[in-house]
């Protein structure tokens, strides 16, 4: 058995054949998080990766089926990183996955500078808003706002902790584009993969996927965008078939 704190819950992983812990007041994943751990080309044998603002563990769990190299899960807040430790307990993947309770500004001095073949991150999406305008949920403010990580705090501790011509991956919000891409180069980060998600035909894109080299040669390119939602409010093949994998 696994002990689950206040409103937790003990979910399916989706296609993996996996649990989780979630808490609505607390944290549950997003298909963000899915997405960026199907985006990312990772090693099948072996290889080092870690995975920056962890949250509940949910990417290194997905990485773990996708991979048989060790997987580092890193996350500041100390119930998301229970969750995440426990979520990986219940599984019986401690041999495989661990998590690090910290400030991912000081994992590239904690693990060493360039150990990783694989860095994956899904940051704070949001600025700091003035006080008044922040999530009185003091666990969704800093997973969503730029409280104790800034979109340049998280790229510039992954090109630290990444190898030569290893890959940094993230999800973010389309209108970052510009910013993400200025700042990873500024940290030796060259962009190599773009993929949009739109939430229906027709609509704007409200996600992005973005996968970089560290020190690579500049030639970007534009994978096939994602639609998550058809005209009958389902998903589409190409999202169900990453979530619940081939049927």
């Amino acid at each position: 058995m696994i002990e689950l704190i206040g409103d937790e819950r003990l979910d399916f992983l989706l296609a993996e054949e996996l649990r989780i812990i979630q808490s609505p007041s607390v944290f549950a994943f997003s298909l963000d998080a899915v997405l960026l751990a199907k985006f990312v080309y990772v090693p099948i044998q072996k290889g080092k990766l870690i995975d920056l603002c962890s949250g509940n563990g949910v990417i290194p769990l997905f990485l773990s089926t996708r991979t048989k190299g060790s997987v580092i899960g890193v996350e500041i807040q100390d119930r998301l990183y229970s969750m995440a430790v426990r979520s990986i307990q219940y599984n019986q993947l401690d041999e495989r996955i661990s998590m690090i309770h910290g400030d991912i500004k000081e994992m590239p001095k904690r693990l060493g500078y360039g150990k990783f073949d694989i860095v994956t991150c899904n940051p704070p999406y949001f600025p700091t808003p003035a006080k008044k305008e922040i999530n009185e949920n003091e666990h969704l403010a800093i997973a969503r706002h730029e409280i104790l990580c800034t979109l340049e705090d998280a790229i510039k501790a992954s090109s630290q902790l990444v190898k030569q011509g290893g890959k940094v991956a993230f999800v973010h919000r389309p209108g970052r584009l510009i910013d993400i891409i200025e700042l990873m180069r500024r940290y030796r980060l060259e962009p190599k993969r773009v993929q949009f998600v739109y939430p229906k035909q027709g609509k704007e894109a409200n996600t992005l996927l973005i996968e970089a080299v560290k020190d690579g040669s500049p030639d970007l390119k534009i994978e096939n965008p994602l639609i998550v939602y058809n005209e009958e409010n389902e998903y589409t093949p190409e999202i169900r078939e990453i979530l619940y994998g081939k049927e």
